[in-house]
């Protein structure tokens, strides 16, 4: 990447470059096999849920495409490119896999050396993780088959790969279009050594298997001239410069190397068009020099990951700590072009283009609004305005505001409306360099408004939104049909509720009294779903009769990936409210108590991250330093089996970073983040305009992990929770630490607002 782009890309991020290396603490291979922790061996069902689902990504932050070692050759659901158990490998890809998701690839290119014989099935050759380096910036493996070192690194939306010869021989490589469904088109230009196509991407959810309207194109260039060159479709080779709508085909190119002779290829990405993924790479990469675009991304992800400075004499933390710092950084993915064009949202016009700013797509909303954007919000919040001004042009191109954006499309995946959670949580903090106007016409549609039925089933607006509204909860006879997660009707309860309380805090500050006062009233309906009898949620039908048989600590049909107990605890706006509902904070706190003691607490499951942190609602505080630190530690490791349970584009990594630094936003619309006792010695925040916030941890001895007291500036600090205007403005946050609980933080004065 040139250094105009560079800057360009980067605005969004502090200025200050720090010294120390923090790039060589990642671990990219962390969550590419099945989780090893305590929580994900007990509640996960078998398959993807066992499996962090991350991959070892090559690119820069939100990049546009990654670049990965390839062991699976498919873009099915729930598939990574990329598993840490597989003994072979069958190319080097060009990626859209959603970090850390159970989604699928789409749009994506794959390459394979091949030397001597050329062939084009059962290709696949082993390789040991012994003879991999795996970083942000880079990654090199040697194929011992085939003996030939590959080399990847990357640009925002470029990649180059480097391949050395270790004899004299033949080198063919193989370009690949991923296609499932056989619909890819690939061309190829021997005399000017260069290969372009696209790979057609398709809807998932809401609509599964139709079109999105746009392609993962691709352009290459060959660092020589081959001597050979062609088409494939499986073993079938042929002497012809393009192949189209083949299922395993693809075209090859082939060169003569010397021992130690690098052949290097660059590759440009586009959503747009082939010619758009040719600016792209003119613009990214003006150089054959592979050390060169290397140098540009390792800085690139050191100026990011610095943006938190940790210091403390555990190594393994720091190795968990910036791993997941690289994990938050994947999403959502810019989908832009250098020239500013982009794909119309929801296969609309095809081609769009920006007058200025990032267009950015796949948002896990269900997932990352709870604690991976609102580390953003802390971090960058200039990308923060161009994220929410890309959900309001895909509300303004769709005619409705996206639940799930993904692909660039509608899903209506997982429940609730969380990206109105996201706009709101960026309004109340202040961020607000976007059409504040069109943001809150299109979440008060999705609040409000019925769509028709075509609408409906192409996912736009929320899922049973009519029996919400006439009920106040969604009872059971509603089995919400036209959905990929039906039922769940109590998950949607909370969860629009919340989505509600959020839209009012927005009505609020636009002085919209009526929607307000309706929406605050709505923000209650979680009481609706509450079964005093048992002091839990529980399924509900119109008349009001409970559903039978209750089961508190099993999946049941009516909560999203989870038991009654576990959902239960998801009240973010009026944790106050929930402990009345219970009998009190002491009652709040007992329930807590046995959730804990009966090992239900599932950290895998998102919807319960905010569960720890609750204790500060009540008079033991001390509870949730006790339960986070111990989910630091028995939930979070370093190695590839290290993370619990799908990493869900950074939310699970996200959790850990802010649980780390002793804050947690249990409701991003508030601002207000739990203070508990951090994990590290000292940490710095760099914050925008060169302000930075500093967590200085005093101890007494090196096990202390229990509050004693807390001073910001130097004043004493009572409340057991810190605002986003407090942590904005810089400073020092002391926190003294003592070895056993202490009562910091527990009257009624200290805990943070709920609704009333």
């Amino acid at each position: 990447m040139n250094l105009k782009l560079t800057i360009l890309f980067l605005a969004c991020l502090p200025v200050t470059i720090h010294s120390q290396d923090v790039t060589r603490y990642v671990q990219p291979l962390s969550g590419t096999a099945s989780s090893t922790t305590t929580a994900a061996q007990k509640h996960s069902e078998a398959g993807s849920e066992k499996n962090a689902n991350t991959i070892p990504a090559v690119g820069l932050p939100f990049g546009m495409t990654q670049w990965t070692p390839q062991t699976r050759a498919t873009e099915t659901k729930c598939i990574p490119p990329y598993f840490y158990k597989d003994s072979l490998i069958n190319g080097f890809r060009g990626t859209h896999w959603i970090s850390g998701s159970c989604m699928q690839d789409y749009g994506s290119v794959t390459i394979m050396p091949i030397t001597g014989q050329l062939k084009t099935k059962d290709f696949a050759t082993p390789f040991s993780h012994d003879k991999e380096i795996s970083a942000p910036d880079y990654y090199k493996v040697e194929l011992p088959t085939y003996d030939c070192i590959t080399e990847m690194t990357a640009t925002a939306r470029c990649g180059m790969m480097q391949f050395t010869l270790q004899h004299d021989d033949s080198l063919y490589l193989l370009v690949i279009p991923n296609s499932d469904r056989g619909e890819s088109v690939v061309h190829i230009d021997a005399a000017k050594g260069e290969v372009w196509g696209y790979n057609p991407a398709h809807r998932i959810y809401q609509g599964w298997g139709n079109k999105t309207g746009f392609s993962g194109y691709f352009f290459i260039q060959f660092g020589k001239i081959p001597v050979r060159t062609g088409a494939f479709q499986e073993e079938n080779m042929m002497a012809i410069d393009s192949i189209h709508d083949q299922k395993n085909s693809g075209v090859f190119a082939g060169f003569k190397l010397k021992k130690g002779e690098q052949l290097r290829i660059r590759i440009g990405t586009s959503f747009s068009s082939v010619a758009e993924a040719r600016k792209n790479l003119q613009a990214e990469i003006i150089t054959w020099n592979f050390t060169s675009v290397q140098t540009n991304a390792k800085q690139a992800w050191q100026r990011a990951l610095s943006q938190i400075q940790v210091q403390g004499d555990n190594e393994k933390n720091k190795r968990i700590f910036y791993t997941a710092l690289y994990h938050a950084f994947q999403h959502p993915r810019l989908y832009s072009d250098v020239s500013g064009t982009y794909p119309s949202f929801a296969g609309g016009s095809p081609i769009r283009k920006l007058a200025n700013g990032q267009y950015y797509d796949d948002f896990s909303m269900w997932d990352i609004y709870r604690a991976q954007l609102p580390l953003l919000q802390i971090l960058q919040p200039e990308r923060i305005d161009q994220l929410v001004s890309s959900l309001i042009l895909k509300g303004e191109q769709g005619r409705w505001l996206p639940i799930f954006p993904c692909w660039n499309s509608y899903t209506a995946a997982m429940v609730g409306d969380h990206a109105t959670a996201f706009i709101a949580s960026s309004f109340t903090k202040g961020i607000r360099n976007y059409d504040v106007g069109a943001a809150y016409k299109l979440m008060r549609q999705n609040a409000f408004d019925i769509p028709n039925n075509e609408d409906y089933t192409n996912g736009k607006g929320r899922r049973a939104l009519s029996s919400y509204l006439q009920y106040g909860y969604i009872p059971m006879e509603d089995s919400v049909p036209e959905a990929f997660h039906k039922k769940e009707q109590v998950s949607r309860t909370l969860e629009y509720a919340y989505d509600d309380y959020a839209l009012s805090m927005v009505a609020k500050g636009l002085n919209k009294t009526a929607d307000y006062t309706a929406l605050h009233k709505r923000a209650l309906n979680y009481r609706n779903v509450f079964d005093s009898r048992s002091g839990l949620v529980r399924g509900k039908y119109a008349d009001g009769h409970w559903y039978e048989p209750f089961n508190a600590d099993k999946r049941e049909p009516y909560i999203t990936e989870g038991t009654p107990r576990q959902y239960t605890f998801y009240v973010p706006q009026d944790v106050a409210g929930l402990a009345s509902l219970m009998g009190g904070d002491k009652a709040l706190e007992n329930a807590l108590d046995t959730l804990f003691a009966k090992n239900e607490y599932w950290h895998g499951n998102e919807p319960g991250h905010q569960i720890p942190f609750m204790y500060n609602f009540t008079t033991a505080p001390w509870k949730t330093q006790q339960v986070v630190r111990q989910i630091l530690y028995e939930e979070y490791s370093d190695g590839p089996g290290g993370l619990s349970g799908n990493d869900d584009a950074g939310q699970m990594s996200a959790w850990y970073i802010f649980a780390a630094i002793g804050l947690y936003p249990v409701d991003p619309v508030s601002g207000e983040h739990i203070v508990c006792s951090p994990l590290f010695n000292k940490i710095t925040l760099q914050l925008p305009g060169n302000k930075k916030l500093q967590i200085v941890c005093h101890k007494q001895t090196a096990g202390d992990s229990y509050i004693q007291q807390v001073k910001l500036n130097g004043t004493p600090y009572k409340k057991n929770f810190i605002t986003y205007p407090n942590i904005m403005k810089g400073g020092v946050l002391d926190i003294y630490l003592q070895a056993k609980p202490g009562n910091w933080g527990s009257s009624l004065n200290a805990q943070p607002a709920s609704m009333f």
